[in-house]
């Protein structure tokens, strides 16, 4: 998936800003009506138009925007001061990284495998950080049962099975990272793809499912990591090749 184009979000924004300003009536002399107030320069229509592109630029650009959303907001006033938000961050992103931090190459969830992210995003844009791990991990162990056609197997097992050294047997495919030659790196990715598949699902998803999620602050850096993880993860599996007997 490709980065957000910075400077085409930036005038998506404008556009909506402009559109959503509210300003006064004009009030020509000899019409005889005076009305006092503002109104929105464009219409209702553009306006909603271009809200719902300006909502999908701060998924982007501010994750976890809309929490606090408001369940009103007729003159798009809230909105308005997200998306000045997000053109800020947008257009100062690269001085704020240098000036802030260790300039590090950035992480973006969006650019995780489709299986790792897809079905979780919604829940992460949202702040629901933990729930969308959970969800990669149960979009990535129905993706594997669905390649190998093991609707009998789940998660640990599922992946002991999938990325067994031993020879596929009937009705036991097996996935291949690698030709067998007999060598050590054969032997060595697959032994690593069961760890990584039964730290994920031992240490992660299971108690994921059991224990509250928690709001100490830094549940969003630790919930991208592990998401991370599961995307190598999917990356493996989508990119092994089947072998049956």
């Amino acid at each position: 998936m490709a980065k957000m184009d910075p400077t085409w979000a930036i005038s998506e924004i404008d556009a909506f800003l402009r559109t959503t300003d509210q300003v006064a009536y004009d009030n020509r002399p000899g019409s005889g009506v005076v009305i006092f107030g503002t109104h929105m320069r464009g219409s209702t229509t553009e306006a909603a138009q271009m809200a719902h592109v300006v909502e999908q630029i701060l998924d982007r650009a501010l994750p976890g925007w809309v929490r606090d959303r408001p369940k009103k907001d007729e003159k798009y006033t809230w909105l308005r001061d997200q998306a000045s938000r997000a053109k800020a961050a947008l257009l100062r992103q690269s001085e704020l990284a240098e000036k802030l931090g260790d300039n590090a190459p950035d992480m973006d969830a969006a650019n995780l495998h489709p299986w790792a992210w897809e079905n979780g995003k919604s829940y992460w844009n949202t702040g629901h950080y933990s729930q969308a791990v959970m969800q990669a991990a149960i979009r990535i162990n129905a993706e594997t049962q669905s390649k190998l056609g093991r609707m009998d197997l789940s998660e640990t097992a599922l992946f002991n099975e999938a990325f067994s050294l031993e020879p596929p047997k009937p009705g036991t495919p097996r996935l291949r990272l690698s030709v067998d030659d007999g060598g050590k790196t054969f032997q060595n990715q697959h032994r690593g793809a069961r760890a990584l598949a039964d730290g994920l699902y031992t240490a992660i998803r299971n108690p994921g499912m059991h224990v509250p999620e928690q709001r100490d602050g830094g549940e969003e850096q630790l919930a991208l990591e592990q998401l991370a993880a599961f995307s190598l993860l999917a990356r493996w599996v989508d990119q092994a090749e089947v072998r049956t007997l």
